[in-house]
């Protein structure tokens, strides 16, 4: 049914024996889809005592309370015992805040714990931690069936010694399996069919089991003291007998109970000790969340699930302690260690002790399969997990998720071979801590994340209670059992790797993206630039792109060029915001950090409005980052004639349509593949007008150096392959050829200037990348061999301990060019800055071969960039200049550095 989803989530999260939570669950499974016309019955009409008082204290009472009372008392003795009591309620109490805080802070929707935890800490650690939450559940209904089949088999489990008509069904492992198959089989068909007869009991249920405590309470006076001969089958056909007394109230009794006596458990024939005895005791405190899975069916849930949880556990620890005294006063050890259901030998009326262990038996496990489902069925409909659990998102037409509730039942199953209650007691706890340990952790994030959305009305909480939390139940679990402990660790790890690798997105809102902000914006604030020194320089970048499906190969090269600095593709949207209704940029967002995530850089992504390109850049060179996180770098594509080729026809990823789309249900930020490449406009013809004139384009780069940035000028790097997320590639046949010196002024030998040693840095940057690291570097030194002044000789020796100082490894290349520089005009009449016009179309070309015949076949080349002329009417010239020095030379890379980066000291 249509309106059956949520609700069924909503409230079938319930505790081990959260029978009030499973009925409202199964009331509203019931209720038919209202007609439009028809006015629908409020779904919120509980109030705090039925709503979550009920359920808490069914949960918390279960089947512990009537079965293993005396186990505890008589293994640990009263005051170890009472030490269990406050250890374990100190630790659900801490998480009981937790939960209180989180589930006040807004409504709980379907999943319970796992709804909580997922939609506070991301689907990465909600999914893993809500299948370790319905493992945990499985392993509860599991224990409570065995629980159930051992009351029955004390009542009518057949014993040699005893001639009583009703101690008729056989005994041993395989016959205690049968019998819980059968009880399981029971729940499957009340869960699949009749669940709401059964849900209507639960507060029939809760009096039938205060009427038995009351008579334990009364018997403990009522009954007169009497001595018991307890059998049990020993090893072959040995049968071993022990004499137990009920004493009555009596101090000696109470005295030989107060210490440790731990000693062989008669049914799993181990040796007790304090953990094992807590692991058991710790399954009855495991049903706190009860009253906050009902959330969405309470009147007031703000108010309610405070109070009502806090009431239920105050009331549920009074009830231990007091029947941990009453035991402990009236009975011997050997009756509370030898005999579970000793509480019905010494009853006024044994059947009201035998009917409040079967109700509370039979209700926990049908209750904790019933949960279990509603987790799974919420797990399948987030599709955390794919196919596997795809099934369980079935439901019938009343809404009833039948098909998780098979799982749930075929798993149970699975946890009945164990045989025994005691030999599942560990998993249950273990994982019942690890859930808790996740809530904790949740509100510990939202309260850390300092969010202004996070304002709980319930307020008895802090950070510190919630670590402590945490600490008290990650150590718990090591003490019960350190290998299940770690087991479920790992579990845990694994899952959140899978969903990790599966990389679920959705629209809950992350925490962790909330924790990011707080701690950046903490960290920004720490990042003074003031203190910046040059040996922990690092490449900031901003790359100007016009188009990305002509710049992808450019913006693949240089996420590889970044070194864990800042990178940033800027773009400018031509236009004025004064003759249009709405800013245009602002939609535009989405579309680019889809671009971004599809090419697997690592990248922020920052837009500008601007009537010019010129004019945008220089916004985005001034405003773009924050703090010590700005820019020292602007990236610009060649000006030049070529025609660009699109990238979005190359790649697979941007034209398989089946690839991006993603499954059903999948949020992609409103951008899926269509509309991506609808996004961004075919690449320009030879014919279409250009954006950018030269004179802006150089102006663009002249802004740059003004305001102290350093430039890099790419060309053919469409020609560049191997850069992109999928490539293998680790530069091991890849070639990095580096020019120092500024080959437009061959008059400047000087390979030391700051523009040369920027070079040089930015090289051994690349090479230091994943996909370079095995390149070979080459840096080629211009000298004039007939020249009379020899000096050069002594340049290269210095510039040797200059890479070796600097810890570069690269091969150094002489290159004789006495051809190239008679073909060079000087003008001494005219500064360095302006000479460009001097220079030939002989001495260019020359160059160019020059860089053919010694770089044509490396992967990329670095260039000095000569700094372009103040005179407006030289840019084009310039540009000229700069185009057939890198005419046909492949994937180049022109650079201008302005900052000094390298540095010798320690």
């Amino acid at each position: 049914m249509s309106t059956e989803r949520t609700p069924l989530i909503t409230s079938g999260v319930c505790g081990l024996a959260v029978t009030a939570a499973c009925s409202s669950v199964e009331l509203d499974a019931a209720a038919p889809q209202s007609d439009p016309g028809t006015p629908s019955k409020d779904p919120r009409r509980l109030n705090t005592f039925f709503g979550v008082m009920v359920p808490t204290i069914l949960s918390m009472f279960s089947i512990v309370l009537f079965l293993r009372t005396g186990f505890v008392v008589g293994h640990a003795g009263l005051l170890q015992g009472l030490l269990m009591v406050v250890v374990a309620y100190t630790i659900i109490s801490l998480t009981i805040l937790s939960i209180c805080a989180i589930s006040t802070n807004g409504a709980i929707q379907g999943g319970g714990a796992y709804y909580m935890i997922s939609r506070s800490l991301g689907p990465e650690f909600g999914g893993s931690i809500g299948l370790m939450f319905f493992l945990a559940k499985v392993f509860a209904c599991g224990e409570y069936v065995l629980g159930l089949v051992e009351a029955i088999l004390d009542v009518f489990g057949s014993d040699p010694d005893s001639s009583e008509a009703v101690r008729v069904l056989p005994q041993g492992y395989w016959y205690t399996v049968l019998y819980s198959s059968v009880v399981l089989l029971l729940c499957l068909f009340v869960c699949l069919v009749g669940s709401k007869i059964y849900s209507r009991t639960a507060f029939a249920i809760l009096l039938l089991v205060t009427v038995s405590l009351l008579s334990i309470f009364i018997s403990s006076v009522a009954v007169k003291p009497r001595d018991f001969v307890i059998t049990h089958k020993g090893t072959g056909n040995q049968t071993l007998r022990y004499n137990a007394s009920y004493t009555g109230f009596s101090a000696t009794t109470l005295r030989n109970n107060l210490g440790s006596g731990y000693s062989l458990d008669y049914s799993t024939n181990s040796v007790m000790n304090f953990a094992t005895v807590f692991a058991i005791m710790f399954t009855s405190c495991t049903g706190i969340m009860a009253g906050a899975n009902m959330s969405g069916e309470l009147k007031t849930p703000s108010v309610s699930i405070p109070k009502g949880t806090i009431v239920a556990v105050f009331y549920t620890f009074t009830v231990y302690v007091l029947l941990f005294i009453l035991v402990s006063a009236t009975c011997d050890r050997t009756l509370l260690i030898q005999d579970y259901g000793f509480l019905q030998r010494i009853n006024i009326w044994p059947p009201f002790v035998t009917a409040g262990i079967f109700c509370a038996s039979l209700s926990a496990a049908m209750c904790s399969m019933i949960g279990a489902s509603r987790i799974l069925h919420a797990l399948a409909l987030d599709s955390l997990f794919g196919l596997p659990l795809a099934p369980a998102a079935i439901i019938s037409n009343s809404g009833n998720p039948w098909v998780s509730v098979l799982y749930t039942w075929g798993l149970a199953q699975c946890v009945v071979f164990a045989g025994q209650l005691n030999a599942v007691a560990s998993v249950v706890t273990v994982f019942y801590l690890l859930a808790f340990a996740a809530v904790d952790l949740a509100c510990l994030a939202l309260e850390w994340a300092s969010a202004p959305n996070f304002r709980p009305t319930f307020q008895l909480f802090s950070w510190h209670t919630c670590l402590l939390g945490i600490l008290s139940c990650l150590v718990m679990m090591f003490v019960i059992n350190p290998v299940y402990s770690s087991g479920s660790i790992v579990l845990l790890l694994l899952l959140l790797l899978f969903l990790h690798y599966r990389s679920p997105t959705s629209s809950w809102g992350y925490i962790s993206q909330a924790l990011i902000f707080h701690q950046v914006r903490k960290y920004l604030l720490m990042l003074d630039v003031r203190k910046d020194h040059v040996k922990f320089w690092r490449p900031q970048m901003l790359l100007m792109v016009a188009n990305p499906r002509s710049s992808c190969q450019l913006i693949l090269f240089i996420n590889q060029l970044k070194k864990g600095g800042l990178y940033v593709l800027g773009h400018v949207q031509l236009g004025d915001l004064d003759s249009l209704p709405s800013d245009p940029v602002q939609q535009q967002y989405n579309f680019w950090l889809s671009l971004v995530d599809k090419l697997g850089v690592k990248a922020f992504v920052d837009l500008t409005l601007s009537p010019s390109v010129r004019q945008g850049t220089q916004h985005l060179l001034r405003i773009t980052g924050l703090g010590g996180m700005k820019p020292n770098t602007l990236i610009l594509g060649f000006y030049d004639s070529c025609t660009p080729e699109d990238f979005f026809l190359q790649d697979s990823a941007f034209c398989d349509s089946s690839i991006g789309q993603g499954s059903e249900g999948e949020y992609n930020f409103g951008v899926d593949l269509p509309s991506l490449q609808a996004h961004f406009p075919p690449v320009r013809h030879v014919e279409s007008p250009r954006w950018l004139s030269p004179e802006e384009y150089v102006g663009i780069i002249s802004d740059a150096i003004k305001m102290n940035k350093n430039v890099c000028l790419g060309r053919y790097f469409f020609q560049l392959e191997g850069e992109d997320k999928d490539s293998k590639e680790d530069g091991s046949e890849r070639t990095i050829d580096v020019w120092p010196l500024n080959l437009l002024q061959p008059g400047s030998r000087d390979y030391e200037d700051v523009c040369s040693l920027f070079l040089l840095q930015m090289a051994c940057v690349l090479n230091m990348s994943n996909k370079w690291r095995h390149a070979r570097m080459r840096i080629f030194l211009n000298v004039e061999t007939e020249s009379s002044d020899q000096g050069w000789v002594v340049n290269e020796e210095t510039f040797r301990e200059l890479l070796k100082k600097l810890r570069i490894r690269a091969s150094i290349k002489i290159v004789p060019w006495d051809s190239v520089v008679q073909h060079h005009v000087q003008q001494d009449v005219k500064p360095p800055a302006e000479q460009t016009h001097a220079l030939s179309e002989d001495f260019l070309s020359a160059v160019n071969s020059m860089l053919m015949e010694h770089s044509s076949q490396a992967t990329v080349r670095f260039l000095y960039l000569p700094q372009p002329t103040a005179q407006r009417s030289q840019a084009q010239q310039y540009l000229a200049q700069l185009e057939a020095v890198t005419n046909s030379l492949g994937p180049t890379l022109l650079i201008h550095g302005l900052t000094p980066v390298t540095y010798t000291d320690l």
